[in-house]
């Protein structure tokens, strides 16, 4: 509903590039990103997102998918980092809080909580705890460094000025 509220503004041509970058990543993306943090995803999620996200990014810059415009280039022109990677960074975001928290908070006890029994047979379900644990691998953390929140946020978050260094290389960019 956000980016239909915002539809006028967004995929207007006489709007500036970085107002709709800027209305994009203040309005949309954060309606969309809403309790990612504690989301359990699989691949169709996340590539749903994707799909959503590049709807709403090309049709920001005028293109359609006939135009043969890849998707990175899109990205660099509106200085906009991919979707699934604000997931990642909401997710570690997260789980370093709860690490940090005190053990009697309701996240940490349900975060510790073990549940009796045994998992179903065949391949086991993606959990969140897996999906975190492989964030936690690419980004290079362990959870011991938590209790670290400059180290713990340097690595985690998709820093701001690197969106913005993205858009001021992009501008003489041409599809």
């Amino acid at each position: 509903m956000k980016w239909r509220e915002v539809t006028a503004v967004l995929c207007d041509k006489r709007m500036p590039i970085r107002l709709k970058s800027l209305i994009y990543k203040t309005v949309v993306r954060p309606v969309a990103l809403y309790g990612a943090e504690c989301w359990q995803t699989t691949k169709t999620t996340d590539e749903k997102l994707h799909v959503m996200e590049m709807r709403m990014l090309r049709c920001a810059l005028g293109f359609t998918r006939l135009d043969r415009i890849r998707n990175t280039s899109i990205r660099q022109q509106l200085g906009i980092t991919a979707i699934t990677e604000k997931m990642q960074e909401h997710r570690l975001r997260w789980y370093g809080h709860v690490l940090r928290a005190n053990l009697s908070t309701v996240a940490s006890l349900a975060y510790n909580m073990h549940v009796d029994g045994r998992r179903p047979r065949g391949r086991p379900k993606q959990r969140w705890q897996d999906k975190t644990f492989n964030d936690l691998r690419k980004t290079g953390l362990q959870p011991t460094d938590a209790s670290n929140r400059q180290l713990w946020r340097s690595h985690s978050n998709r820093d701001k000025s690197q969106d913005e260094d993205v858009f001021i290389h992009a501008k003489n960019v041409v599809p």
